[in-house]
């Protein structure tokens, strides 16, 4: 899921909670998302029906018409009881919902419809254990839905509509479910009435079409398993059309329900997720749903959500597709097992977002990095691991469920390279106990480490389980072609001493540059490498591989004969410093900046062979820069303190 805040925060379910919304980052969407969640949910538990039964499939036929806030709904579960006692049934049903009767084999059941949201139905003899059974609930009534909640509606232009969206635990708002993380319904039918002018949208294959007097039925199904909460239905007067995607063993369908007055703008946008699925379909497995469809319903949320084989969207930015449709691998097909491991659908999706501004918009991808880089860093501390299951805000975090997820997934790819990080990613969806089911954290571990080889507790310790980020301090000089460089590291949170990893420095010369990769175990570690050529600036993690802030960066030694003709003044400088030699054999030619991790801040200054040149530095934020000199005999480094 993705949220998009209208302020531009972004969020997925891709969430942090926020929204996801058009053409805003994954920061809006996920404090939109976090917004809807809260104002909707009132018991925070996934659910509290007994566990003694094993869903088999479900047939929902809805009665719903976008102009009014109700639904009537004939739901029937198909189950197989797992204990020898069983002398009742359970479902999560807000008692907001009349429930008119509950049958099983044309017999009404006794029930109780308890202040929980539990209905409770009860059979007359002890079901048969591991035997298929079925009961059906009648209900009818006006879902209880704050804001854009789990049953809500709206209007485009003057027209109505009406979508659900039940993630967390909103399921129950609107629908007698199993709302749990640890069983899936095998398939599902749901079979919507509504008006003749309306279309409505849902999970699987459209089977029939059909008119009935005023009305018309839309039949839908779906023959992979499925959660609760990616169970959805969305009705209004939608314009239809379909995109393909050519995958080397496959056509898919990209069914699209939109607008009819956002036609134009959406047939121009959607062709992009042509060009998204097959990068995923390359990367990790073949799409999971590809006996039935993708497909993108058009609704008023404020971003996107991930229902399975049909997403909703606010609109069809790239980001925005491109969330969405990850979690059709990563939430959708495997979902997480708890929402404490929520960070398995959200991470992953953020990630794989990621991961097409790296193939279609390289010139995008340094600056995605640094946005999400810098939302996680702004705060101390935090962990990937949703430490509260109950509040909807800390499970869709922004900050630490989708940026410092994906980020955990970007380094921990850095740490093992594309062959053996995308292997373990396939092990992983491959795996027969969760494709189609639910996993945890430790499941997803144990895959990386058995695909891998490599033991990744220390890895996961430090970036899923604990809290914070470290701050590297380089130091450095060069003699001849020898340098010797020392790394040492402070860490933003106390539940982490030390993050082990490989960590980059690019050394750059004139006319050659090189990027050394030093495996850095613990903080003041020395290391000695050789270069052919004179370095004159080392840079800080250039590609940003790594999740860290407040980096510095300081050459040791620089050339002592030209050093001590050049020199500084003001230094510290609160406007214009002037840069002086006092050699006249020794003429200027150009002044570059760099902040202490090495990183350039733009054009270099011609000083026109000058002995003498003065700078504005007015614009530079307060802190510690380094000038490079260079000179008719060659380049110093000199530092600047700006105030």
């Amino acid at each position: 899921m993705r949220k998009v805040l209208r302020t531009g925060l972004l969020f997925s379910l891709v969430i942090s909670i926020s929204f996801p919304c058009l053409g805003q980052g994954l920061k809006d969407i996920i404090q939109t998302e976090k917004k809807a969640f809260a104002s909707r949910i009132g018991n925070p538990c996934t659910s509290s029906v007994l566990n003694n039964y094993d869903l088999i499939y479900v047939r929902a036929e809805w009665e719903v018409d976008p102009a009014i806030n109700f639904i009537k709904g004939t739901v029937t579960t198909y189950f197989v009881p797992t204990v020898v006692v069983f002398n009742q049934i359970q479902f999560d049903l807000d008692t907001s919902l009349k429930v008119d009767s509950v049958k099983y084999n044309g017999t009404t059941l006794t029930f109780n419809h308890i202040s929980t949201g539990i209905l409770q139905a009860f059979f007359q003899n002890n079901l048969t254990i591991n035997v298929l059974d079925s009961v059906t609930v009648y209900y009818q009534g006006a879902p209880v839905s704050g804001g854009l909640g789990s049953f809500a509606q709206g209007y485009h232009g003057s027209t109505p509509v009406a979508w659900t969206l039940s993630e967390p635990f909103g399921a129950k708002e609107w629908w007698p479910c199993k709302q749990s993380l640890n069983d899936k319904a095998d398939s599902i039918d749901i079979i919507v009435t509504t008006p003749q002018a309306y279309r409505a949208g849902s999970n699987g294959l459209l089977l029939s079409e059909t008119q009935s007097g005023s009305n018309k039925i839309y039949h839908w199904k779906s023959r992979y398993p499925i959660a609760a909460y990616l169970v959805a239905i969305a009705v209004t007067n939608y314009a239809v059309y379909s995109n393909f995607v050519y995958l080397p063993n496959d056509t898919l369908e990209v069914l699209n329900y939109v607008y009819p007055e956002n036609l134009a703008t959406a047939q121009s946008e959607t062709p992009g997720i042509s060009k998204i699925i097959k990068l995923f379909d390359s990367l990790t497995i073949p799409y999971p749903f590809s006996n039935e469809k993708y497909g993108h319903a058009q609704f008023n949320w404020g971003g996107g959500m991930e229902h399975q084989t049909m997403s909703f969207m606010n609109n069809f930015s790239h980001e925005l597709m491109a969330h969405e449709c990850a979690h059709q691998w990563f939430g959708d097909k495997i979902t997480c097992g708890s929402w404490e491991d929520i960070w398995l659908n959200e991470g992953f999706a953020t990630f794989f977002e990621g991961l097409t501004e790296e193939r279609y918009y390289p010139a995008a991808w340094y600056n995605w990095k640094l946005s999400k880089i810098n939302n996680v860093t702004s705060q101390a501390g935090g962990s990937v691991k949703c430490t509260d299951s109950t509040d909807v805000n800390r499970i869709f975090d922004g900050r630490l469920t989708y940026d410092k997820g994906g980020l955990l997934l970007h380094m921990l790819r850095w740490k093992l390279g594309d062959s053996l990080f995308f292997k373990s990613v396939k092990s992983y969806l491959n795996d027969p106990q969760l494709a189609y089911g639910y996993a945890k954290t430790p499941q997803l571990i144990n895959h990386f480490q058995n695909a891998s080889g490599q033991n990744l507790s220390a890895f996961f310790n430090q970036w899923y389980y604990g809290e914070g980020y470290p701050s590297y301090h380089v130091t450095w000089e060069q003699k001849g072609n020898t340098i010797d460089l020392s790394i040492s590291q402070d860490q933003s949170h106390t539940s982490v001493p030390f993050f082990a990893m490989p960590v980059p420095i690019e050394f750059r010369g004139q006319t050659k540059d090189t990027i050394i990769v030093f495996d850095h175990t613990y903080s003041g570690q020395t290391f000695t490498t050789t270069i052919p050529f004179h370095a004159h600036l080392a840079v800080f993690d250039p590609n940003l591989q790594l999740l860290s802030a407040q980096n510095t960066v300081i050459s040791t030694l620089d050339d002592e004969s030209l050093g001590a003709t050049i020199s500084l003044y003001p230094n510290p400088s609160t406007g214009k410093v002037t840069v002086l030699n006092v050699n006249p054999a020794n003429a200027i030619e150009e002044i570059s900046f760099t902040d202490v991790i090495g990183r350039s801040l733009g054009t270099a200054i011609d000083a026109g062979h000058s002995r003498e040149i003065s700078v504005d530095v007015s614009a530079l934020a307060v802190g510690t820069y380094f000038l490079t000199v260079k000179t008719t005999n060659g380049s110093i480094h000199k530092k600047l303190i700006r105030e």
